[in-house]
């Protein structure tokens, strides 16, 4: 029978697994504690949280024997919980940094995720680049369809300025004859 602490800490880690989008299992064993701040914190302003606890716990919290093969050695488990790939970029940031983690295997809901596929999960834009991404694409036919029904309205006055300013010239072209024939009988 599993003693107290351990079954809360295994309670503690499902709970975390069910709030997170992603998770990523890695080994710290060449990290200093200075090293593990700095991961913990850049970790924390992407919204994610490194949790480190015995092997054993972390395979039954994920489901027994689905990550068992990477849980050799000195192991934490990287939880991101605002988006899939933000925790896991600060990671993978830090690990080229400083090349002192090994990266295992990575948790995305029910489906256990390689090493090439955490990887790439790294390379993906975040939800907030998306969201710009998104943005930028939805603002740019507005803007283009502002700009053609001005572009009416725009060549319309630009049509009647040239008209008018026409006419004006006809007009004095049609005077100036009349004004000089007006002026030889007088003298």
């Amino acid at each position: 029978m599993p003693n107290k602490h351990n079954q809360e800490q295994v309670k503690i880690l499902q709970e975390k697994l069910a709030l997170a989008k992603s998770a990523v299992i890695v080994d710290f064993a060449k990290t200093t504690v200075n090293d593990q701040t700095k991961l913990r914190t850049s970790l924390r302003e992407a919204g994610g949280e490194m949790f480190v606890t015995k092997n054993t716990l972390i395979d039954i919290a994920v489901g027994k024997g689905k990550v068992s093969e990477s849980l050799e050695g000195m192991n934490a488990i990287i939880f991101s919980f605002q988006d899939e790939v933000a925790a896991i970029k600060k990671l993978f940031a830090f690990h080229k940094d400083t090349e002192k983690l090994d990266i295992k295997q990575g948790v995305m809901g029910e489906q256990v995720l390689s090493i090439k596929e955490v990887e790439a999960l790294s390379k993906m834009p975040g939800k907030s680049e998306l969201l710009a991404t998104l943005i930028r694409t939805l603002n740019g036919p507005a803007s283009g369809l502002v700009n053609v029904l001005q572009a009416g309205t725009r060549n319309l006055v630009y049509a009647l300025s040239a008209i008018a300013k026409k006419k004006t010239e006809a007009t004095a072209e049609v005077a100036a004859p009349a004004a000089a024939t007006v002026a030889e009988p007088a003298a």
